[in-house]
């Protein structure tokens, strides 16, 4: 489903230095995988690329087929509406939109009929557990509420793959832990594919396999 081989990344200018080298990933649907590394080792530079937000000097980013490095601007930003979802540690919620609008975003940016976009808001708040928070305002929730509130945007749309950056890093260890069951078991259920990069064992001993994002690329790495 989604292919990543020999990715390579550089920045130039005064502070010159090689990000990522020769990456290589496979994923299928239901996978779910968390990506470590010390810090400026090009974990969120790697998200970046597989999102399209920028763009890799060398190698291969391919989704469901499509290769994503020689598509323009605009048939990335259509392709990250259909078939992304996103998960942040600063949550990124508007805070002028009730917690319903802030999880029908995707929906109505992907121009889908109000009432269709109503049931799916409210089934995918009942998921997360969050069904009597719809008309709440974002400042009325609780840290761990408002990432669950997060992931209900990212998955409402049913993406094909969703790229959580640090989900967890605001976040004390008992809503942690709930959320990132419940991100790992609403992306099994809708067979989605996930890389979930994180500093956290605990965060990331809840993904299939651990990568370490190490100068050379990817490799397996044990929690143990």
């Amino acid at each position: 489903m989604l292919s990543i081989r020999q990715l390579a990344k550089t920045y130039s200018g005064p502070r010159h230095r090689t990000v990522l080298t020769g990456v290589n990933l496979e994923l299928a649907p239901g996978d779910y995988v968390a990506v470590m590394g010390e810090s400026g080792s090009g974990k969120s530079t790697l998200l970046n690329l597989v999102a399209g937000l920028d763009r890799p000097d060398s190698g291969s980013i391919s989704l469901d087929g499509l290769e994503l490095t020689t598509q323009d601007d605009d048939s990335l930003t259509a392709l990250r509406r259909v078939q992304m979802g996103f998960v942040f540690q600063a949550f990124h919620l508007l805070p002028y939109l009730t917690v319903a609008q802030n999880v029908g975003l995707p929906l109505a940016l992907l121009g889908k009929p109000d009432e269709d976009a109503r049931e799916r808001v409210a089934a995918t708040l009942a998921q997360v557990g969050l069904a009597d928070r719809a008309a709440s305002m974002p400042r009325e929730l609780s840290g761990g509420e408002s990432q669950r509130v997060a992931i209900a945007r990212a998955l409402v749309h049913e993406p094909r793959l969703v790229l959580a950056d640090e989900p967890t890093g605001n976040l004390d260890a008992e809503s942690a832990e709930g959320v990132l069951q419940l991100l790992r078991g609403r992306v099994k259920e809708s067979r989605a594919a996930a890389i979930l990069v994180t500093h956290s064992r605990a965060a990331a001993k809840t993904a299939d396999r651990v990568l370490l994002l190490a100068r050379d690329g990817l490799h397996e790495h044990s929690l143990d």
